[in-house]
């Protein structure tokens, strides 16, 4: 069946109320009817529910949106983080297969220890540091293990405009003075606008069904989180200062690689796909604000 045809049947969006979520309903709406499933409609961490649901939509296409992302949380609450990472996406999948739908996952780049030095890349070994890289790593090979039609979309540092994200966080803290931000952990700040569109061309596009797998879908280029900061308040055009502090000065319950750039040639190269650098990405971000 083409890739259209697909999408036509009906997309199955898996939680929609999320920030990423919230942002493919509106990119993937084009494509298909979409079906938007918030976690109060099912839990992906519940199989019963996936299967229910699944089945009573049969859709062409399951996107999953649904994540556990507290990553400091997560050291504490391992159980709950492999359920919806881990196990939900395997549930996610048998789903899938059991209607022949096509599905579109997402994890991280914190699958990796950061000692790369260079922009890592699909077929480099994973080596989380934290429970909750260990579990998105978990809910990859599940979904990769199943032979159905899937994308898992590694991306990083996902931001909105709106929601709770190192943006608006920023934000809201700038109002109280000088900012102290780590500089030297690396990675490619995404807003999920981005990966919402890039989602739609990967599903949209004519070769899809012959080229899927792993992939890294993040924005080009790498920065700090004082750097993305700094960047921030001079798009919001603030006055305030963001003075640089190590991971040391910052300690945190889970411990995060100092480098997680992912290389995006595999996606272009398969599917003439490439996302824009982070710092562009940020300015059109602004841009299309109201």
């Amino acid at each position: 069946m083409a890739h259209a045809d697909k999408a036509r049947q009906g997309i199955a969006l898996f939680g929609a109320q999320g920030q990423l979520g919230r942002a493919l309903a509106q990119a993937l709406a084009g494509l298909g009817p979409v079906h938007t499933l918030s976690h109060a409609d099912c839990d992906i961490g519940d199989e019963t529910a996936v299967h229910a649901a699944v089945r009573r939509l049969r859709p062409g296409v399951i996107v999953n949106a649904a994540a556990y992302t507290a990553v400091d949380k997560a050291e504490a609450e391992r159980d709950t983080a492999l359920r919806i990472n881990a196990y939900g996406p395997g549930y996610l999948a048998d789903a899938a297969l059991s209607v022949g739908a096509w599905l579109v996952h997402y994890s991280t780049g914190y699958v990796f220890d950061g000692t790369a030095g260079r922009p890592y890349r699909e077929d480099d070994l994973t080596a989380p540091l934290n429970v909750y890289g260990e579990s998105k790593r978990l809910g990859e090979e599940a979904v990769l293990a199943r032979p159905l039609t899937a994308f898992v979309l590694r991306t990083a540092w996902l931001y909105d405009r709106e929601g709770r994200n190192f943006l608006t966080t920023v934000r809201r803290l700038a109002a109280n003075g000088p900012l102290r931000i780590v500089c030297d952990q690396y990675g490619s700040p995404t807003p999920v606008t981005v990966l919402a569109q890039t989602t739609r061309a990967i599903l949209a596009h004519p070769r899809a069904a012959d080229c899927a797998g792993l992939y890294h879908a993040a924005c080009d280029g790498a920065t700090s989180w004082h750097g993305f900061a700094e960047a921030i308040v001079r798009s919001l055009g603030l006055a305030v200062a963001v003075l640089p502090i190590t991971t040391a000065d910052y300690p945190t319950a889970a411990h995060r690689p100092v480098y997680s750039v992912l290389d995006g040639a595999r996606l272009k190269e398969h599917l003439g796909i490439a996302l824009p650098s982070w710092d562009r990405a940020l300015a059109g971000l602004f841009v299309e604000a109201p």
